[in-house]
């Protein structure tokens, strides 16, 4: 036997397990699904593994995850004989995990420490749950196809560092032994772990063995076959939640689920859960950790996270697939060209689409939820996803000039059927927030109407929106782009400006063409306003200014834009542009209108200090109202 090496564990890791033992306090039995996972993941592995090599499983075949607790030694151990571990597979796995998803975990307890158990599983940091009820943690391992002489054991108790040493172990697979702290009595009732494992992991494909009452030998405590291969009546709605926990390490219930099994040209089963909430790795800006879906092929697991199996816009679907047809020795680089994983794909999204339809139309408020959480998700699809626009379409959720808050809860459906005599278009706007859009010059011709408007105020809707061009035949129609005709709509119901004279509104005109100069593209009498002196309105095909921010901000060499500006001759300030004989004052008005456009559309001055002079000069009078020697220039 070789030296016991002392090895410290990397800071990460150490920050891990403190946060761990301090933040699951209130779900301690947490520690049993992850390692009866983690059991159930080495079996697999093994399995997949033995295809090519069935050496492997030498003359122990039947893969099994065996648990036994000694009342008298004040221990839980855990047994599987899977795929093993070598010495340095160990100390990888269990000494420096903190290289994966360790740092995405900590962020998360960052924000919210009360939250742990709803992470632990999602960052890959499960077998640290074990720390939560024991004060000494052993694992004892030797991996599939070495030498009896090649086992590891590795001990710690969870603070600073960790031992270990080689050993000769017997069998494959893993071992973990828990020995519990002095309060954690209650998991050394046989009844309480089988109560656990029938709530956590009865779906689990592999045996989960206890001793039987007799002691003299092994009870199977669980199903011990994959949930998805039995009948859906066979299945209870419990079954299916415990089933969702135990996949996705969410202690939260699934908002819903479709169980479907495929045959024809190809034969394959689904299992697909929508959750109620992201995920924290999701929240952190992890992309594309964990997305796509589990994959078995006759039962065998193939990958935990086949993102070819399901679109990017679909990320958040949590579930299983098991194929009949794939062959065994599949790879991701054959599942991005494989016809069978298209068909499969297509698939997927048709039964996901047919869940939300049925979640929006029976369970409304649940699906409320779905937005809140994934609609910003939802909405990169219009980009990629050409066959099914119309259906997506129908899931749209907005806010809207119809309802007195924020809540997106608008549908397409729901403001066709509200839409005004005369009127032929779907009215939106995009800002970068909802008081942005609300409060928009834009809006008051329409508001006047009664003409409802859908308000878009999440960063992705302007790219959404250049990508759905009608629904149920009527355009939509962005009301600060382009000209707005109201000719159709119902007379406004307040008193309107009085028309200008055309004489003096074309005088006007130039003035502010000269002032602006290259700032604007044109300067013009438009239909949109009826409080507000002047808007900016930009090119049918022109990015929204707030977009244009966000992109420069990020670095984006973006193409020149230059607006229109809109104005109502009729407003007082207009007015008083048009009376002035000083071209001072002039010069401050015609700037400081043009720049309140910009901002009342989310742009950006290049020079707010001379825009608050400006401002301050024609507050303070006419004599001050040009205090400023420089105009200042927007990013339009």
């Amino acid at each position: 036997m070789s030296e016991t090496k002392t090895r410290a564990f990397e800071a990460e890791v150490a920050q891990v397990l403190h946060l761990v033992t301090h933040s699951l306090y209130s779900n301690k039995e947490i520690f049993l699904r992850e390692l009866v996972s983690n059991a159930s993941d080495a079996c697999d592995k093994l399995r997949f593994a033995a295809i090519s090599a069935p050496e492997l499983l030498d003359a122990d075949p039947e893969l099994r995850i065996e648990i036994e607790c000694d009342v008298e030694q004040r221990t839980i151990r855990i047994t599987d004989n899977g795929i093993g571990m070598s010495m340095a597979e160990a100390i990888d796995n269990l000494g420096t995990i903190a290289r994966s998803g360790t740092r995405r975990f900590l962020d998360a307890l960052a924000v919210d420490a009360r939250a742990g158990s709803h992470l632990i599983g999602q960052f890959g940091v499960g077998f640290y749950s074990s720390f939560v009820v024991a004060d000494r943690v052993e694992v004892e391992s030797r991996g599939a196809g070495l030498d009896p002489t090649e086992g590891v054991r590795w001990t710690s108790d969870g603070i600073s560092d960790y031992q270990v040493e080689r050993i000769t172990r017997a069998a494959r697979g893993t071992a973990v032994t828990l020995h519990l702290k002095a309060s954690e009595d209650e998991f050394l009732a046989a009844h309480t772990l089988k109560g656990l494992i029938a709530r956590y992991s009865d779906h689990i494909a592999f045996p989960v063995r206890m001793p039987d009452a007799a002691g003299e030998g092994w009870t199977t405590v669980n199903q011990a076959s994959a949930l998805w291969t039995r009948p859906k009546s066979e299945i209870s709605d419990d079954e299916y939640r415990d089933f969702y926990r135990a996949l996705s390490h969410d202690l939260s219930a699934p908002l819903a689920w479709t169980h479907n099994r495929v045959e024809g040209k190809q034969s394959y089963t689904s299992v697909l859960f929508l959750p109620e909430h992201a995920p924290w790795d999701a929240l952190l800006g992890a992309r594309d950790e964990r997305s796509g879906l589990k994959l078995y092929v006759r039962r065998v697991f193939i990958m935990d996270a086949a993102q070819e199996l399901v679109p990017g816009w679909l990320r958040f679907v949590r579930g299983v697939v098991d194929s009949d047809d794939l062959p065994l020795n599949i790879s991701r680089e054959i599942l991005q060209d494989n016809h069978l994983v298209s068909q499969i794909r297509a698939g997927i999204v048709k039964r996901v689409l047919d869940l939300l339809d049925k979640l929006a139309s029976d369970e409304p408020a649940q699906y409320l939820k779905f937005w809140n959480s994934f609609g910003n998700v939802f909405k990169e699809g219009f980009s990629e996803e050409f066959a099914n626009r119309e259906r997506m379409a129908k899931l749209l959720r907005f806010a809207s000039t119809h309802t007195a808050d924020a809540a997106q809860n608008v549908a397409l459906d729901d403001y066709v059927a509200r839409m005004q005599p005369g009127q032929s278009e779907v009215y939106y706007i995009t800002a970068d927030s909802h008081a942005a859009a609300v409060g928009s010059p834009q809006l008051e011709a329409l508001r006047a109407r009664k003409v409802e408007v859908l308000l878009l105020s999440d960063r992705i809707d302007e790219w959404m929106t250049g990508s759905l061009h009608s629904y149920d035949g009527k355009p939509l129609r962005n009301v600060a782009k382009g000209e707005l005709r109201l000719d159709g709509l119902p007379a406004p119901e307040q008193p309107q400006p009085p028309a200008a004279n055309a004489e003096a509104a074309s005088a006007l005109i130039a003035r502010l063409k000269q002032i602006l100069g290259e700032r604007v593209a044109e300067v013009r009498i438009g239909q949109r306003l009826i409080d507000s002196p002047a808007c900016l309105v930009l090119g049918e095909q022109e990015m929204a200014l707030h977009l244009r921010k966000l992109l420069a901000q990020a670095g984006h060499e973006l193409p020149q834009s230059k607006p229109v500006l809109e104005v109502q001759p009729g407003h007082p300030l207009l007015q008083r542009l048009a009376a002035t004989d000083d071209a001072d004052e002039a010069q401050a008005l015609g700037l400081w209108l043009y720049e309140q456009a910009v901002l009342a559309e989310g742009g950006q001055l290049d020079d707010p200090a001379a825009f608050v002079r400006r401002l301050n000069g024609l507050l303070l009078g006419p004599q001050q109202a040009s205090s400023s020697p420089r105009g200042s220039a927007a990013v339009a």
